[in-house]
């Protein structure tokens, strides 16, 4: 995710120095490229082909395109989530691949087996948690939903990329 990590400390920064190029980012062409990404997100994980990898990263950084397009003009501007947010946004993502994914060599057979129930439980699929966040852009009285959504989001990659990297271990 690494697409992700790289957006979300750029939009922190943007925001924290008063950039004049997040005026660009709240325009409509960001707003519907990030509709349009994320869209094909989902469909890329419904069809179950091509890299989860990729989908996933796609996913995360097009919602917070639409996240910063959207909200950003319906909250003030000095409103601090829009520093805060993306800033643990990436060190969610850092802590999660790097607690998570990285150490998944060491895990035992019960607990992949375990991991490989959970990540075929039909209401944990990832189009499922994809949707629910674009979903949740709507909710601008309950702003804490977003970021719940995508760390859920970060959870799901986490479950995925530890089986996958242990199914091709195995093979």
């Amino acid at each position: 995710m690494l697409v992700f990590i790289l957006l979300s400390l750029t939009l922190g920064y943007l925001v924290q120095t008063g950039h004049p190029l997040t005026s660009l980012l709240v325009g409509e062409f960001f707003l519907y490229l990030g509709i349009g990404g994320a869209l094909l997100a989902i469909a890329g994980s419904l069809v179950k082909k091509g890299h989860f990898r990729l989908w996933f990263d796609l996913f995360a950084s097009s919602a917070l395109l639409v996240w910063f397009a959207y909200w950003k003009t319906q909250f003030n501007d000095d409103s601090p989530m829009f520093f805060f947010f993306p800033v643990y946004f990436a060190a969610m993502s850092a802590f999660i691949s790097l607690a998570f994914i990285g150490p998944s060599e060491r895990l035992d057979p019960e607990s992949l087996r375990y991991m490989r129930l959970l990540a075929e439980h039909k209401g944990l699929q990832p189009w499922i948690i994809m949707l629910g966040t674009l979903g949740s852009l709507q909710l601008l009285d309950h702003y804490l939903v977003f970021p719940v959504l995508i760390t859920l989001l970060l959870l799901r990659f986490a479950l995925d990329s530890c089986v996958e990297l242990n199914n091709r271990r195995n093979a």
